[in-house]
């Protein structure tokens, strides 16, 4: 069968998207994936990945170096979306993302007997694609969208993909999420099945490396190391523990804000490190080189609250134990999966400088947390699991 499909970021951004597009490819499918700008960063990352990839990748809407008349064309529109949506609650499709339009422009030149839109954004036009070529599409909800940005119903951005979920999602022929919480709250919005594929990553072969001269090295990575995030509750934790520490943060970080962090260190300076972004399948290697992983989720709004990062199986196949915030999703999945990390109460910062001290303090209990992480991933929480779901989902929609 002929597969599209369809994303509003960049292949390197989506890790979600490449393992089923890998999937599909493996299953003996005829994979294409639509996509557009979004930094510079992924761009240079795109280039070594996609090279590796069998499947066809196309880029569309232009970007800052290349095909610009359209990329400022694109934004321009955009904007004019926005504008119209926020004062008027029109325009949706051109206000919620810059390429929604061109995305569909392109996804009709490539017939498919399936769209798949992954981000909320390329949702109007795996829809609109299938329906004028009367065939299926499908949605992978990595996020509760509509709480993405804020709880307030009247803020704009809430109300804007409400709209889009409400008009687009009935349409779609299958929807997956990425936690149990989002299956159950689009569930009930939606009145149907929704179908959890987690956000786990395919068995690694890594060594676990042993605590080095009774200093424990905590990780934390995102693509961006910014504010919200939870780190200025971690590093303030850190501040009150005097035994040997060190705390490595991997992502993009502007000098404005690494400026914030470093004001409300107190511990030695030279004990916080900063990692230069990678390529998502090399993060395993470096994050195999620690002890602890870090899930510092908020609570808020509560698209946060409900999700499951890739963070956490992450740190699983890496083979960290894992220090959790108490968000919804995680306390579920950390109580499920016992006796691989501990879980803080993220409005007592006194709770993550315990957990801290007692691995630090407790080398048994760290390593017993660790080869139980590592056996989670190895054993079932892996995407050799998941990937069958997935492609049950996926084949029995296309032989019905």
């Amino acid at each position: 069968m002929r597969i599209v499909l369809i994303t509003s970021g960049q292949p390197t951004l989506n890790p979600r998207l490449i393992k089923e597009a890998d999937a599909l490819l493996q299953e003996g499918h005829h994979v294409t994936v639509i996509y557009q700008y979004w930094n510079d960063w992924a761009t240079l990352h795109d280039a070594d990945l996609l090279a590796q990839k069998k499947w066809k990748a196309i880029r569309t809407g232009g970007s800052p170096h290349e095909n610009k008349r359209i990329y400022w064309y694109s934004k321009l529109r955009f904007k004019l979306g926005l504008f119209l949506f926020h004062h008027f609650r029109i325009a949706s499709e051109l206000a919620i993302g810059r390429c929604s339009k061109l995305l569909y422009k392109e996804a009709k030149k490539h017939p498919a007997d399936l769209y798949i839109a992954h981000n909320l954004a390329a949702l109007p036009a795996a829809v609109r694609a299938a329906k004028k070529a009367q065939v299926k599409a499908g949605f992978d909800a990595e996020d509760f969208h509509r709480n993405e940005v804020s709880d307030d119903e009247n803020n704009s951005d809430f109300a804007l993909k409400k709209q889009i979920e409400e008009k687009y999602m009935p349409q779609a022929d299958y929807i997956t999420a990425s936690s149990e919480l989002i299956s159950q709250k689009y569930s009930l919005i939606l009145n149907r099945d929704i179908t959890t594929i987690l956000n786990v990553f395919p068995n690694k072969d890594i060594e676990q490396k042993p605590l080095e001269n009774n200093c424990l090295k905590l990780f934390w990575f995102s693509q961006t190391i910014g504010p919200d995030r939870g780190l200025e509750e971690v590093i303030r934790s850190l501040n009150q523990i005097k035994k040997p520490f060190q705390l490595h943060l991997l992502g993009n970080i502007t000098s404005s804000y690494h400026e914030e962090l470093l004001k409300i260190v107190t511990f030695e300076k030279e004990n916080i490190f900063i990692i230069e972004p990678v390529q998502p399948d090399k993060i395993f290697e470096i994050a195999s080189a620690f002890d602890v992983g870090l899930a510092t989720e908020c609570s808020f709004p509560t698209n946060r609250d409900i999700c499951l990062t890739n963070k956490i199986f992450t740190y699983m196949q890496s083979g960290l134990a894992i220090i959790a915030s108490d968000t919804a999703a995680q306390k579920q999945f950390m109580n499920q999966y016992p006796a691989m990390g501990l879980v803080y109460k993220s409005n007592k910062i006194n709770t993550l400088e315990e957990i801290v001290l007692t691995y630090i303090t407790n080398p048994d209990l760290l390593k017993l947390h660790r080869i139980n992480s590592k056996n989670y991933a190895s054993n079932n929480l892996n995407w050799e699991t998941e990937k069958i779901k997935f492609l049950s989902v996926v084949n029995q929609l296309l032989k019905g």
